[in-house]
């Protein structure tokens, strides 16, 4: 199991058992709300070591989908800063802005940029690729999924087919529990 202390901050504050409805309709045993963990100090702290041991070093600018990737990818760019690394972060709006800076990207990510996108928890992997869309569409190039936890175990094939390296931080495995599936 890697990132050991991630794992344990993981399941102390994130990881909830009982019976739960995914936002696939699907059942689950288990839930995890990546947010209890990325928002306390001790846990981004937790996740941006993990995270930027992660990245290729051409990496310019770390993001995803709103509210999952936010505070994960603003926490670890201002941590990187900290480490003297140059990582800008940014949000995809889940649908265009009509009114001061449009469209669906928010924050500082540039043209040509080489983008890693993030996520709290993956299930099926689909809101990365969504991320990856509108990155592409502003003219940045998506070139890796890094979640913070792969619940699903499918993530890493969808990636695949979309030309992206995918590399979570922990899986459910790692947790002790079995992937969700797609």
């Amino acid at each position: 199991m890697g990132n050991e202390a991630l794992c344990r901050h993981l399941l102390e504050y994130s990881v909830r058992t009982g019976d739960f409805t995914l936002k696939s309709g699907r059942r689950s045993t288990w839930f995890i709300d990546v947010k209890q963990t990325a928002c306390r100090p001790e846990g981004i702290l937790l996740i941006a070591d993990a995270l930027l041991d992660a990245l290729p070093p051409d990496i310019d600018a770390i993001g995803g989908l709103t509210m999952g990737a936010d505070p994960i990818a603003f926490g670890t760019a201002a941590i990187a800063a900290a480490r003297g690394r140059p990582l800008r972060s940014f949000s995809v709006r889940k649908e265009s802005k009509d009114h001061g800076v449009t469209g669906r990207i928010a924050g500082a990510l540039g043209p040509g940029d080489r983008v890693a996108l993030t996520e709290d928890a993956s299930t099926r992997g689909t809101s990365a690729l969504e991320a990856a869309e509108a990155v592409r569409s502003f003219g940045a190039v998506p070139v890796l999924v890094v979640p913070v936890v792969d619940r699903g175990g499918t993530a890493a094939e969808l990636s695949a087919a979309q030309g992206l390296a995918f590399r979570a931080l922990v899986t459910a495995v790692d947790l002790g529990f079995d992937y969700e599936g797609a």
